[in-house]
């Protein structure tokens, strides 16, 4: 049996959790996100805690079971707390700034670059060289801030470009003097 899988959900209050056959759907304080559940997998809400079971021990079966109660427990997280991710700017010149919702980079680039935020989430900056990528969704967050780290990643020699907030670059020797 599945470590994860087998687990029960605990309900926090103000979350409401409706399961109509595949689809299940988590509603809280900060939004609504829904989930189509795999075929063999079964979501049932019990006594305030929601139970993923799996109908046999097949490895399609069991790959699925602790992946659906992973998403469902992210959802609710999500439509409670959130998440959020950040991103640190890293070199001479480099910096962002807000433009309303969007945001606005210089990375070296003969061009600033405006980064519009997708549907859900939502851009904070924190001087010329923060930035907080915060949804319900955590896919969502996760693939936004992907997607800005992707436009400069921080390369090796100097460590310049866009970076998680934490993250630490590897870096590497230059060429030997002489």
């Amino acid at each position: 049996m599945s470590r994860i899988g087998r687990l029960p959900i605990d309900i926090p209050a103000g979350v409401t959790i409706t399961v109509d056959g595949q689809d299940v759907a988590v509603k809280g304080p900060k939004g609504e996100l829904s989930l189509t559940v795999a075929r063999p997998i079964e979501v049932k809400v019990e006594e305030g805690q929601v139970v993923v079971t799996r109908p046999d021990d097949e490895r399609s079966s069991r790959s699925l079971h602790g992946l659906t109660r992973t998403l469902i427990n992210n959802n609710i997280i999500g439509v409670t707390q959130g998440y959020t991710k950040g991103l640190e700017v890293v070199g001479t010149g480099y910096r962002v700034a807000q433009k309303g919702s969007s945001v606005e980079f210089a990375l070296g680039f003969s061009h600033p670059v405006l980064v519009d935020p997708p549907a859900g989430i939502t851009f904070t900056v924190e001087g010329n060289n923060k930035l907080t990528v915060s949804g319900i969704d955590k896919q969502a967050v996760g693939e936004a801030a992907a997607n800005i780290r992707k436009i400069r990643k921080p390369e090796p020699y100097k460590g310049k470009g866009v970076r998680y907030a934490g993250e630490v670059v590897r870096r590497k020797a230059g060429k030997a003097g002489k």
